[in-house]
């Protein structure tokens, strides 16, 4: 049985954003895409006018600008008399596909009239039948500023036929709403899905239509660096301790100390700002001596048990989100206390990953809870989970992952040569990985990125899908520096550089397709 999906028609500028990352990361480049836009632009023009009509390009700075660029090209080589009018100075372009449609725009200065506006007293005073808004797309956010406010006026204010390239510049493309002003299209082209808000601008988008530009729609099921720009959150200068999130973890015993210490040390490595890791009290103290970053709660007893819970009450409270599960062991009374604490962090209505032990135990009482909840077994621990061995094939297993996450309202995160991540209703596959990573400790590393980005408020589906990338491309990289030779805390040091720079695997991920 194959697993059904969820395909919407919409798409958020996040999510567009992303999976534009995600394009270029698996071989469509950001310029492609571009040249596509643009051509489709240009064509779509020409089919509704003549090339007797004059066109008014009004260009921005950044990639809706470079779309704006290509169809400039496009409609001269079709025969149109095209001005473009840039909002700044050329030298002040940013995105890097733009730059080089906009040097190749400057070669055709016989047939193309280019002015560069950087304070509104330098609009030129044009005529043309059609204008094209190509000033900001779906990249607006916040009140519109000079010179784009003045250019959005004066397209406006022409007599012309008001073509919008993605979205009218000074409409929310997720919500719809009005910035301040906005261009009033009279067709808005906008590119492989409608974008959110747009159904809610009629009176600016006019008639909507929808063009390709080459993204395969099996891309936004892939996961990759886009997957991770987009947890990743700024910090202001004025932030403060706890801005970025408090983790609880609990695990460990007499038998485990390394499972809860690695998925703590992921998790200060991914960002969370502060991390206790409660675990019996030996345990405790020699996590304590291994890093001395974390804050170690010592429980009494030799294994986690009933009694526990309510030493755990005031950290939870503290907590951000709660990891449950690694090094924990299998004793009676563990499994107890872990149906307790899942009814303690679900009253305390923080989200919660159940991994390893505290999956298997949670697999005794399992139900939907009332807080997000991610669970992150391998195939063994989902036979647990399910009572059921997983089938072969990659839709059979994503078909069954998606019930599982159905039926216990979760996200499943299923680790292996492909990871299979799945909220009910969409999913991601994650390939970074290798298989040095069957070393013990990798799992308890990706809980703590992951409950590291729950603990940062992120959404779970999100948080795990990046958090699998992410922990997958570290192991990538040490990898290449230590071939098979690998230990779970290898991967630590390597997580921010991922975050960082997610498209650095970029160079990593090709290396694997020669060799392969």
């Amino acid at each position: 049985m194959r697993a059904k999906i969820e395909e919407r028609d919409d798409i958020t500028s996040r999510e567009m954003h992303a999976l534009e990352l995600n394009a270029e990361y698996f071989g469509v480049s950001r310029l492609i895409l571009m040249e596509n836009a643009g051509r489709s632009v240009a064509l779509e023009i020409a089919s509704r006018f003549t090339v007797t009509d004059t066109v008014a390009i009004f260009c921005g700075l950044g990639g809706n600008g470079g779309d704006g660029f290509v169809a400039a090209r496009h409609l001269s080589s079709l025969g149109f008399k095209v001005a473009v009018v840039l909002a700044g100075k050329g030298k002040e372009i940013s995105d890097r596909a733009a730059i080089e449609n906009w040097t190749a725009l400057r070669s055709l200065r016989e047939a193309v009239s280019i002015y560069e506006v950087y304070d509104s007293t330098l609009i030129p005073d044009i005529k043309a039948k059609i204008v094209v808004d190509a000033l900001l797309g779906t990249g607006a956010k916040g009140k519109l500023r000079p010179p784009i406010l003045q250019l959005v006026r004066k397209a406006n204010s022409m007599n012309a036929f008001r073509v919008a390239v993605d979205a009218p510049t000074g409409v929310d493309s997720d919500t719809g709403e009005v910035l301040n002003e906005a261009v009033k299209a009279d067709l808005t082209i906008t590119f492989y899905k409608i974008k959110e808000g747009l159904g809610n601008s009629k009176e600016y988008s006019g008639e909507l239509i929808v063009k390709d530009i080459g993204l395969p729609e099996e891309f936004a099921k892939f996961a990759g660096p886009g997957d991770v720009s987009m947890v990743v959150n700024p910090r202001p200068k004025e932030s403060h301790k706890g801005d970025f999130g408090r983790l609880l973890v609990i695990g460990g015993s007499e038998t485990f100390s390394g499972a809860p210490a690695l998925v703590a040390l992921g998790a200060m490595r991914t960002g969370v700002d502060l991390v206790y890791v409660a675990a019996p009290r030996r345990t405790a103290e020699a996590i304590s001596s291994m890093a001395p970053d974390l804050i170690a709660i010592k429980l009494e007893g030799e294994h986690f048990n009933p009694d526990n819970v309510s030493e755990l009450k005031p950290y939870i409270a503290k907590a951000d989100a709660v990891v449950l599960g690694p090094g924990l062991g299998l004793h009676p009374k563990t499994e107890e206390a872990v149906n307790a604490l899942v009814k303690l962090v679900e009253d305390s209505a923080k989200p919660l990953l159940l991994d390893a032990d505290g999956l298997k135990a949670f697999s005794r009482f399992k139900r939907k809870l009332r807080v997000p909840l991610v669970l992150t077994p391998h195939a063994g621990e989902y036979a647990i989970l399910t009572g059921k061995v997983l089938p072969e094939g990659l839709n059979e297993k994503t078909a069954d992952v998606q019930r599982t996450a159905q039926t216990l309202g979760a996200v499943v995160l299923l680790k292996g040569a492909t990871d299979i991540i799945c909220d009910g209703q969409k999913v991601k596959f994650n390939f970074t990985g290798n298989p040095g990573m069957t070393v013990g400790g990798t799992g308890d590393v990706l809980s703590g990125i992951v409950g590291a980005l729950l603990a940062q408020r992120i959404d779970p589906f999100e948080a795990a899908t990046a958090g699998a990338f992410v922990n997958g491309a570290a192991g990538d990289f040490v990898f290449e520096e230590k071939g098979f030779h690998m230990v779970a805390t290898d991967l630590i040091d390597w997580i921010p550089k991922v975050l960082n720079d997610p498209m650095s695997h970029l160079k990593v991920r090709k290396t694997s397709a020669k060799a392969s």
